[in-house]
């Protein structure tokens, strides 16, 4: 009687390492270049009104009207 099976693939462990480590590596990517940006952008809000601003006053806030 003879076999109906599919020929076995030689390449997939090597395919799987390989994509694996290519996720592995671009998950580590993102997550330095996410520290990064934290570290080095400053933030697009102005400081709180209750609270002192550690930096000078920002020119696209707006003027309080009392």
């Amino acid at each position: 009687m003879a076999r109906h099976r599919r020929p076995r693939r030689t390449g997939r462990g090597r395919t799987h390492r390989s994509r694996r480590q290519l996720v592995t590596g671009l998950v580590g990517a993102s997550a330095l270049a996410a520290t990064l940006l934290t570290l080095i952008v400053d933030p697009a809000a102005p400081p709180a009104p209750d609270r002192s601003p550690a930096a000078g006053t920002s020119d696209v806030a707006q003027l309080p009207r009392h």
